[in-house]
Parts: structure tokens; C-alpha cells; sequence
């Protein structure tokens, strides 16, 4: 009989331990909410451990019974992945004319020629643009979330950044003798984190990573040729407690703070690349000639969410990319398609609820150009932003992969990876800890000027 109480307590003890676990490692996020939630979800221990207390056999066997089909559930959620079968993964096609993305037609100035012959080549675009124009936009003192210090501080650093775009390319050092190619890798590794890059990665270009015309500053119109074949694309992080507050100003300010971190990295290694004797470009905000999420991801720092961004596998949507292409033949990593993080956001849609501007689809993938995938409207995306005056990130702070970068996050990240079964549960439980649609943070007291 001792073996019926066994598995009930043991059940029992493994449910209080969890759930104080999290209720510590919520209160250290400050989320007192889900703190209480914890506290109040391991009186679901009662059942299991009350057998320890009584000889009451009818007790004892409702216990057991309860232990060995929420052991049987668990068997049911934790079928290792290896035994399903993957998805298909979508390779683009064609190249992105830079011309055409929001951020260049925000910089087009009515009553000029670019301006007239853009809209002469793309006229649907026309009746949308002006709509946004028309609306106090990025930064703008007139916008829903104006913050004096938070907005001239991303003022300031968009301006820096501006600065490093004379600093992307320059000359190659011209040497007797040149390392190994394959020397240069460790080393790469090592000096990008010890500068707070959290994951670095290498791809052999290919033609759909490089914008086919650019679009902004004095690369408009201007033919851009797949001139390096290798690309090293790292990641930088965005702080949880600047990106909880979005769409608030904090957001903005940290958006602006981590590509001027990524901006300087990217010119230190393409300069240390030059100064070695290869070519290297980098590419960073406002002067990108390849896209970086998609050399990011053949990097294989991470997949391409529901949201449109890249979701790493500690961060989710939670960083800034960078990317370095040259033509020093460095070794390249294999890529490894990941398709938990599509089914995942196939059953979360999280994003796409809590989406101010309902800019984020909540339907399946579609077939867009030939590649099956989530469609973004970046068109209301864009308005939004113009009406907020931060680039919003609603979606980065609702998304249950962007938690914190800690044990109990990372234990949870792991087990959507290997266990498909769980990755609808991990939804539920994210909805009941933090809210299907949990409020926005406050805004970090300091911002508060």
C-alpha cells in the first residue's frame, strides 16, 4: 500500500517545488501578479499529498488514480519530437526592392522628382502614403506616447547611428601575408560577445539575401550587386524591462540603443576585416544592402515568427540584428531548420491579439510570391507607429518566447523545442500566468521626466 502514497507525494512535492520556483522567479521580474498565480496554482498539490495524512483508503485510491493519469497526460506531452514529422521549410524567392519598404517611402518629400516617380511606378502605394503623412509620426511631439527625455535621447542616437554610415565600408589594407580564413572564426566568436552580442553565426550569401535596388540615403535607385559571398549576422539584446512598456517610449529609446550597439559592432569587425586584408561591408540601420533577418536566420541564430521578425532561441523577437558580409572564405555554419518555432506561433497568435494596429495576421501561413508564410500589413503597421511615435514592439512584449532569459524561461524554451505535444499547453499556461492580453508594463520610473 506505501506505493499509492509514493507516487501521489512525490507528485506533490515536484508541484510545490515548481511552482514555488516560479513564484520566486517571478517576483524577481517584479510580476507579483503571476507570482500569486504560482502561490495559488500549487494548492494543486492538496490532492496529491493529502494521502500522506490518512489512512483513508478510498482517499488514497482517488489520489493514485489522479497521479497515474496525470503521469499518463505528461507521457502524452513529452513524445520527443523525434517522432513527428517536420515541416517543410520555406525558402524566399526573388529579391526585396528597398525601395518599396516603409522606411524609404517615409523618406520620400512630396513636390520632388524621386517622390514623383516612385508613386508613378508603384501608384497603389500613393492613397496609403499620404495617410501616414498626414499623421505626427516617429518622434513626433504631437504622438500618442511623447516623452520629452526618452524621445531626443532616440532622437540622439538615431542621429549617432546616421553617423556610422560613413564608417560601413572602406579600404583594404593591402598585406605580404594572410592568416588562415579559418583562425579568424574563434576569435570573431569570442571578441563579438565579449562586447555583448549574445549569438553569432555564418552563411554563404545567396541572391534573395540582398536587396536587388537600395532605397534610402544616396543609395536610392542605385543596382545593388551580390558583391561578398560569406555573411556573419549576430544578435543583440533588447532589456525585458524597456520592451514590457511597449508601446510606451521606452521601447523606442531601446530600439535606437541597440542598433547604435550593433551599428558599432558591425563597423569594428568590417573594419578588422579590411585591416586583415578581405573585403567587408557592414550593415546596419538606415544603410542596409541585404536583409538581415534572413541572413540572420540562415546563420542559423534563429526562424522567422508570425510577427515577421526573428525569434532566437533564448530572446524570441527580443533583439537587434546585425550583419557583416566580406569575402574572406570563413567557415560557414550548416543551417539547421528549427520548425518548432512555426508551429508555435502557429498555435499562439498572441502577436496577432494583442496587435494594436491588427497589423499581424492570426490565420494560417498563405502562399505570398511563391513562399507560403505569414503575411504582414505593413502599411497599418507603419500608421501605427506614426500615430504612436515609437515603433511600438507590442508584439515583442506579448510574445512567451520574449520572457526573460532565465532557467525557468529557458526550460520552457527547450521544451517547446524538442516536445511538439506541449507547445499548445505552453500557450494556455502563458495565457493563465501573464494574460492573453496582458496589460503593458510601466514605464521604468526613470522615463518618467
Amino acid at each position: 500500500m506505501e506505493f499509492f502514497k509514493i507516487l501521489p507525494v512525490a507528485i506533490g512535492i515536484t508541484l510545490i517545488l515548481f511552482t514555488l520556483f516560479m513564484c520566486v522567479t517571478s517576483i524577481s521580474e517584479h510580476r507579483y501578479k503571476t507570482a500569486w498565480k504560482a502561490l495559488f496554482t500549487s494548492l494543486l498539490s492538496i490532492p496529491f499529498i493529502l494521502p500522506f495524512f490518512t489512512f483513508n483508503t478510498t482517499i488514497q485510491w482517488v489520489s493514485f488514480t489522479l497521479s497515474i493519469l496525470l503521469v499518463l497526460f505528461c507521457l502524452y506531452l513529452f513524445i520527443p519530437a523525434y517522432f513527428f514529422s517536420r515541416r517543410k521549410e520555406n525558402i524566399p524567392l526573388g529579391k526585396i526592392d528597398e525601395r518599396t519598404i516603409m522606411f524609404a517611402r517615409n523618406e520620400l518629400k512630396p513636390d520632388t522628382q524621386r517622390f514623383d516617380d516612385y508613386y508613378k511606378e508603384y501608384p497603389e502605394h500613393l492613397s496609403n502614403d499620404n495617410q501616414f503623412r498626414s499623421l505626427p509620426g516617429l518622434l513626433s511631439e504631437q504622438s500618442k506616447f511623447y516623452k520629452p527625455f526618452p524621445y531626443k535621447a532616440s532622437c540622439s542616437t538615431f542621429h549617432t547611428v546616421d553617423l556610422l554610415h560613413s564608417l560601413v565600408d572602406g579600404p583594404v589594407k593591402q598585406i605580404n601575408t594572410k592568416q588562415k580564413t579559418t583562425s579568424f572564426k574563434p576569435f570573431i566568436d569570442e571578441w563579438l560577445k565579449r562586447n555583448g552580442v549574445i549569438s553569432v553565426g555564418y552563411t554563404k550569401l545567396k541572391d534573395y539575401h540582398w536587396y536587388s535596388v537600395g532605397g534610402r540615403g544616396d543609395r536610392y535607385g542605385k543596382k545593388i550587386e551580390a558583391s561578398h559571398s560569406v555573411g556573419i549576422a549576430f544578435t543583440v539584446e533588447m532589456q525585458h524591462d524597456m520592451v514590457a512598456a511597449a508601446p510606451a517610449s521606452s521601447i523606442i529609446m531601446e530600439s535606437a540603443s541597440r542598433y547604435l550597439q550593433a551599428g558599432v559592432i558591425a563597423v569594428q569587425l568590417a573594419d578588422f576585416i579590411r585591416q586583415n586584408g578581405y573585403e567587408a561591408r557592414a550593415h546596419i540601420d538606415g544603410n542596409y544592402q541585404v536583409v538581415a533577418p534572413l541572413v540572420a536566420r540562415d546563420a542559423g541564430l534563429g526562424e522567422i515568427g508570425r510577427m515577421g521578425l526573428l525569434m532566437g532561441q533564448e530572446l524570441g523577437p527580443r533583439m537587434r540584428i546585425g550583419v557583416v558580409s566580406t569575402n574572406m572564405e570563413l567557415p560557414t555554419d550548416k543551417r539547421k531548420f528549427d520548425d518548432s518555432v512555426e508551429d508555435f506561433c502557429e498555435k499562439c497568435k498572441k502577436c496577432a491579439t494583442n496587435c494594436p494596429a491588427q497589423a499581424i495576421s492570426d490565420q494560417d501561413q498563405e502562399l505570398i510570391s511563391g513562399v507560403k508564410r505569414w503575411k504582414i500589413n505593413s502599411d497599418a503597421c507603419f500608421k501605427y507607429w506614426a500615430t504612436a511615435g515609437t515603433d511600438c514592439g507590442r508584439c515583442m512584449s506579448t510574445c512567451p518566447y520574449a520572457h526573460p532569459n532565465n532557467a525557468l524561461h529557458n526550460l520552457v524554451r527547450w521544451t517547446i523545442k524538442n516536445f511538439p505535444n506541449f507547445r499548445y499547453w505552453a500557450v494556455k499556461l502563458d495565457d493563465y500566468f501573464y494574460g492573453s492580453k496582458p496589460s503593458p508594463a510601466k514605464l521604468p520610473s526613470w522615463l518618467n521626466s
